[in-house]
Formats: structure tokens, sequence, C-alpha cells
């Protein structure tokens, strides 16, 4: 079997006449290039599911701090706020932030995450799967699955655009993930594929021209809350697309969207800390508080 990785449109295609989900037919795919069974490579991505449930508990660590010192606690925060009924928009959202920024904290304290696509974007997808399991009471198997759907996605961003923040800027980052993660949530909740397009479409809409502008180079801030900005963009796509709202744009020419506005953007901009939020008072303060005052 051969899937076309560098089209969203033909991958759903083939999904349709096929009559199965796109994860059913990433994982057939996939066993058949890997020389390995289907079971084998579920397996492979169930321990990649476990690794990022894993990152959960020791991520909403209140004394959690990364290695600089600048970030950590703040999933505690949320994870609180949302256990407590306190946060404004229920346990669905409010726990996917607390899981994004748990995972996201894990990553800047040196935990052990699943680069999804990325290390800056870790928290992105996990949260947004995490989270349909322990509220929506979807099967861990109908989880891990959802992560073929999700990698399809990443994949056919990664040969038309970039993951990368130093090519794209966060788009690439946090917006892919977004993306992946809108795709992942729709399958969970049993949406058609012309609803995953939608999803996938506006998500990357929503975060299109986001710039890379890590504080001091370091993958924290403001990284970590873009991780629970992104899964909140991924449900909002998700929702709109499971109502029936459809992108006007396709999936396919957002990507080439955010590819042509990675090239134009500024090299100060991506992922080099000379602009953006990086350049700040604040963000030239934190630095040398990192780095030592003889830091530029």
């Amino acid at each position: 079997m051969e899937l076309n990785y560098n089209s969203i449109a033909d991958l759903l295609k083939a999904a349709s006449e096929e009559g199965c989900r796109l994860s059913s037919l990433v994982l057939i795919q996939q066993a058949e290039q890997l020389g390995i069974s289907e079971e084998d490579v579920y397996e492979k991505m169930r321990e990649n599911y476990k690794v990022m449930a894993a990152c959960i508990q020791p991520g909403c660590d209140p004394d959690l701090r990364s290695t600089s010192g600048l970030t950590g606690g703040d999933a505690a925060k949320m994870k609180q706020a949302a256990d407590n009924g306190k946060n404004l928009t229920g346990s669905l959202l409010g726990g996917a932030l607390y899981r994004a920024l748990a995972i996201s904290e894990l990553n800047a304290a040196m935990g052990r995450i699943v680069a999804a696509p990325t290390a800056g974007s870790c928290g992105i997808v996990p949260a947004a799967v995490l989270t349909m399991q322990q509220e929506k009471g979807v099967s861990e198997r109908e989880c891990v699955m959802s992560l073929f759907t999700a990698s399809a996605v990443g994949m056919v961003i990664a040969n038309n655009a970039s993951l990368a923040g130093a090519q794209g800027g966060c788009q690439a980052e946090c917006g892919s993930a977004a993306a992946m993660a809108a795709a992942a949530i729709v399958e969970l909740a049993g949406g058609t594929s012309e609803m995953i397009d939608s999803a996938i479409a506006i998500s990357l809409k929503n975060i299109l021209g986001l710039v890379c502008d890590p504080v001091a180079g370091l993958v924290e801030i403001p990284c970590i809350k873009r991780n629970a900005s992104g899964v909140a963009g991924a449900f909002v796509a998700a929702e709109l697309a499971l109502a029936g709202i459809k992108s006007a744009i396709p999936a396919d020419e957002v990507i080439w969207t955010m590819k042509k506005i990675g090239d134009m953007m500024p090299a100060a901009l991506k992922e080099t800390a000379e602009g953006g939020l990086a350049a700040t008072p604040t963000g030239k303060r934190l630095h040398k508080q990192v780095f030592g005052q003889n830091q530029n």
C-alpha cells in the first residue's frame, strides 16, 4: 500500500475509499513499510502514548522548576483550579490546559517527553488525546490509533512546509501540533474526513504568522503557555468542524500558506531570540539572569 503524505486531501480520500479511519490506513501502511506486524506498530505507538501519560503527574508537581529557574509550577495551579471547579471553561478545557502545561514544563525541566512533533510543542497533542480519554471515555486503543492520524498530518506538514521554529516560526511548531491535535480530536469524536480537513485548516489558520521568539533562547517563555493556547485552539477547531462548520480554505492550501509566511518571516523571529518577546526589556533582563551580565 502506498500513501501519499504530500496531501491531506489525498490521505482522507484514500481512507474514504477504503471505508476506514485514516489511522487504520496509516497503521496498515506503516506495518508494510517497516516489514513488521500491525500489532507491533501499534505497540510502538502505544509506548509513546504511555510516555505521554506518564508526564502528567510529575509535570503537575508544584515544586517542579526548569534548569534555568524561569518556569515551573503553573500546571499545578491550573490543575488545582480545574479540580476545584474554579476555572471558567469546565473540566474538558481546564484539563487540556493543565496537561499541556504539565508536559511542556516537564520538558523544560529535562523530563522525558515525546516530541509531538517537536519538543517545543510537545504538550499539545498529548493533552488533547489524554483529555478526550478522561473526559469523553474513549478507550486507550482509540487514543493510540488517533496518534496515527495526528502523525500523518504532521508528515504532510513536514513535507510541504516545516515543523521547525528555526525555519517557519512557532506557527510551524505549535501550529503544526494544534493541527495534528485537532485531527485526532475529530477522529476520536467520530467526525468525518471532511470534518478532519476543516479542523486541520481552522486550527492552522488561527495560528498563521506566529513567531518563534524564545526568551533567552530557551524553550520556556513564551513556549510553554503557547502549548496551552495550542491545545485550546485545537479544541476550538474541532468543535467548529464537528458542528458542520467548514473551512473556506482547504487544509492543504493553509499548509502551503504557512510555508510562504515562514519563508517571508525575518530571521530575528525564527528561534534566534533576537526579536519579539525575547527583545523586550524583561526578556533581556531574564536572559542576563540566566546567563550572566556579560551576555548580550
